[in-house]
């Protein structure tokens, strides 16, 4: 068995009771300093890292004299004092002993591993964890995401997808593995740190990747990876989000805190006892809450960029109106079908539908305004009335008399208001995921809507002023009644997710109060119908409409 370490940590202070110590953390039997030890007051956010030699200064002015001071390093059991005491120390010798690794041999014949990622893999940068040392007093904090394994697992690999780095030297970050306690990260399960050095050179396809088979990291039940910057550095560094999963963050030794607006871009590569026992019900490492609506979808949009959709010359053009140009794109021929996107959307995100629908119908596909190709050239709120006008004008213009229309989310929102106002040229609709009210939207959904809301008011860009009014659109519209409802006279598909944003029993509501209308709901699906289940979406749309 490997001897035990000691750690000395010398401390020399400036004067008696000083209230800004300075000190280096050495090994005992090797004599060579520990870089990067954590060193803080429990439950604040008051801490620093020592440097690469072991060496520290950390200013305990204002601090609590009765508050806890920690010293912490990965593989040793953590010291903890009274500040006050701390601050009479002048020349002491601090023993950390090494943790006993009682390390069993884990025997799994090859046969009965299967080989896992887990965790989020969006590559986005439009959505980012930021980090930068130079206007966060917070740098020194860390960040982590939940993971389940439901049973036995060795992590193979850590991966952190970033968006974008400029730095000056070599980022310094450490990773941690923690057991969960109380629904949030506990305590470390390495016996020795995982400190890397990350540069341009290592990330690949904005991926860095992270081998630790060799630390042979066995997991099981609830647990997180956990991020930590060590050094500051000239630049800034954006590890990409996805929207609506839950991440983690604490300053420091402060108390980690949920942030369900957001959670980092890290997964990991596992191997997975297949015939182990089951501890959890889960094994995909994601929330029960509003990350069960929206999944991972980075790929679909990486996809619909590198289509032909919504930047085809050959087939676009742009209708001027008084107010603003709209952008579309015509496909096919045969009975005219108007393809409308969700917010924030455009043309492209139709890539899986325009190819196989073009064969049976005349595809219109549309920028709203304000969104992709189309500009608003109005200070005004939106409501969906507007954009049903614009709809119309569009058709008045290609001179078609009546039409069917496919609205996804928003779009189906449009394609509502369409129907009430504009009967008459009404066909078919088609709602994917839309709602007449915005009570029919999941609660918390809503919240964080209004959150993000409140964020970018506080911040007045400009350059963000269309956004702002697009969060402002799904906050405030619709508005259209069970009444108004009873008097669509058009044949109605509504489909939905069965795990969608949009409340089950609105969907029901929907199909129930259009007097010609049928409900349809995807088993496990998603808001994401046009992304996840294209194939079954397409096959329901041409078999709904040429009927």
């Amino acid at each position: 068995m490997k001897k035990l370490n000691v750690l000395i940590l010398l401390l020399t202070a400036f004067f008696p009771y000083a209230q800004v110590i300075s000190g280096t953390v050495l090994s005992r039997e090797e004599n060579t300093p520990i870089p990067y030890v954590k060193v803080g007051v429990e439950k604040e956010n008051i801490g620093i890292i020592s440097d690469d030699k072991g060496k520290f200064s950390i200013d305990l002015s204002n601090v609590n004299p009765t508050a806890k001071l920690k010293i912490d390093v990965a593989g040793y059991e953590s010291y903890t004092e009274s500040v006050q005491n701390f601050l009479k120390k002048s020349d002491t010798n601090i023993f950390l002993k090494e943790k006993f690794k009682n390390i069993q041999e884990v025997k799994i014949t090859p046969k009965k591993l299967v080989d896992k990622n887990w965790g989020v893999n969006t590559k986005t940068k439009s959505v980012m964890y930021s980090v930068n040392p130079m206007f966060s007093k917070d740098f020194l904090g860390e960040t982590a995401l939940e993971f389940k394994a439901s049973k036995k697992s060795k992590i193979k690999n850590i991966h952190l997808n970033i968006a974008n780095i400029t730095a000056d030297r070599p980022v310094i970050m450490r990773y941690t593995i923690y057991k969960e306690k109380n629904g949030l990260p506990g305590e470390s399960i390495l016996d020795e740190e995982i400190t890397v050095e990350l540069t341009k050179d290592k990330i690949v396809d904005d991926t860095f990747t992270l081998d630790v088979n060799d630390k042979n990291i066995w997991v099981q039940g609830r647990f997180f990876v956990g991020i930590q910057f060590l050094k500051e550095f000239e630049g800034k560094l954006n590890i990409s989000a996805a929207l609506f999963r839950t991440g983690y963050l604490r300053k420091f030794y402060g108390d980690w805190e949920k942030m369900k607006i957001a959670a980092p871009a890290i997964n990991i590569d596992v191997k997975v006892d297949k015939n182990g026992k089951n501890e959890i019900q889960d094994e995909n490492g994601t929330d029960n809450n509003l990350s069960d609506l929206f999944y991972d979808v980075s790929k679909y949009h990486m996809e619909a960029e590198q289509s032909v959709y919504g930047k085809n010359e050959s087939s676009g053009k742009v209708l001027k109106l008084k107010d603003a140009d709209l952008y579309y794109e015509i496909y096919g021929e045969g009975e005219p079908l108007l393809l409308l996107h969700g917010n924030s959307g455009s043309i492209r995100d139709f890539y899986q539908q325009i190819p196989e629908l073009s064969k049976y119908f005349k595809v219109i596909v549309v920028d709203t305004r304000a969104q992709g190709k189309s500009i608003d050239k109005t200070q005004k709120e939106f409501n969906y009335k507007i954009f049903a006008d614009d709809m119309k004008a569009l058709l008045d213009n290609l001179g078609l008399k009546k039409v069917n229309i496919a609205g996804w989310s928003d779009g189906g929102n449009t394609g509502l208001e369409f129907a009430l106002k504009y009967p008459e040229n009404l066909n078919k609709l088609i709602t994917i995921g839309a709602n007449a009210s915005v009570d029919g939207v999941d609660d918390e959904l809503v919240s964080k809507f209004k959150l993000s809301l409140k964020a970018m008011q506080f911040e007045n860009k400009p350059e963000k002023f269309n956004e702002l009014r697009l969060l402002q659109l799904m906050l405030k519209e619709p508005n259209i009644s069970n009444k108004d409802l009873n008097k669509i006279e058009s044949e109605v598909l509504v489909i939905a997710g069965e795990k969608d944003v949009i409340k089950p029993e609105h969907s029901k509501i929907l199909a129930t109060q259009i007097p010609n209308a049928k409900l349809k709901i995807y088993k496990d699906a998603t808001h994401m119908i046009p992304f996840e289940n294209a194939d079954e979406l397409n096959k329901d749309l041409i078999e709904f409409l040429k009927k």
